[in-house]
């Protein structure tokens, strides 16, 4: 489903190279849902927006086949002097979707009350952090993609449903949640990969992943 072919990506930071990845290969497989442990600083977002298509590598393929979402948090397509109603309704319409389901859905499950007809310029990070995430659920993707676990939040209600939805796609979809904490990836993640100082690596199992991930966590 998703798929890199020696890829290696990086950056001028003005005094040096920063190198994210370097001549990385590993494939997610349809049905099996996938972590990626990383220090913070490493290149969490970078790596999942290639995934996204968001940005390209330097060297190397990145084969997509199937209907890969946008990153959680990633808000391009939205518009800030525009309501949450209206921003459901006109993504909708990008997808070929039912714009009075995808409104219905995120009202339902950010609980943004009036906030919801108002501009999303006067949100809280916490509050456009639901939004996103529901758009995210609301659309029809193949596989998600999830930057850090659960959105900024400390809504208990919307942790709780957004965790339950999550849980019940696995069964039918594939989750790629990259993060710095073992912990989040236990909920989801059958096999995990662990991305450090430009090197990636893919193991079959979590358990096997976090043995690393602690290990060079160590140094």
């Amino acid at each position: 489903m998703l798929e890199f072919e020696n890829v290696s990506k990086s950056f001028w930071t003005g005094t040096q190279r920063k190198v994210i990845l370097e001549n990385a290969s590993f494939h997610v497989e349809r049905g099996k849902s996938m972590g990626v442990l990383a220090p913070n600083g490493t290149g969490k977002t970078t790596l999942i927006n290639m995934m996204a298509g968001l940005e390209k590598p330097d060297e190397g393929k990145i084969i997509r086949n199937g209907n890969i979402s946008f990153p959680l948090g990633f808000m391009g397509g939205v518009v800030s002097n525009q309501s949450a109603k209206e921003n459901c309704r006109y993504i909708s319409q990008l997808y070929g979707l039912d714009p009075d389901y995808v409104e219905a859905f995120c009202r339902w499950m950010c609980e943004l009350k009036e906030y919801f007809d108002m501009p999303l310029g006067t949100y809280s990070s916490g509050m456009r952090a639901r939004l996103s995430f529901a758009l995210m659920l609301a659309l029809d993707f193949d596989m998600y993609l999830i930057d850090e676990g659960m959105p900024g939040t400390t809504d208990v209600n919307f942790n709780e449903k957004a965790s339950s939805i999550l849980q019940e796609r696995i069964a039918t979809t594939t989750i790629v949640i990259v993060s710095h904490d073992p912990d989040i990836l236990e909920k989801y993640c059958r096999c995990a990969g662990v991305l450090r100082d430009g090197y990636f690596y893919m193991f079959d199992t979590l358990e096997e992943a976090k043995s690393l991930y602690e290990y060079q966590s160590k140094d």
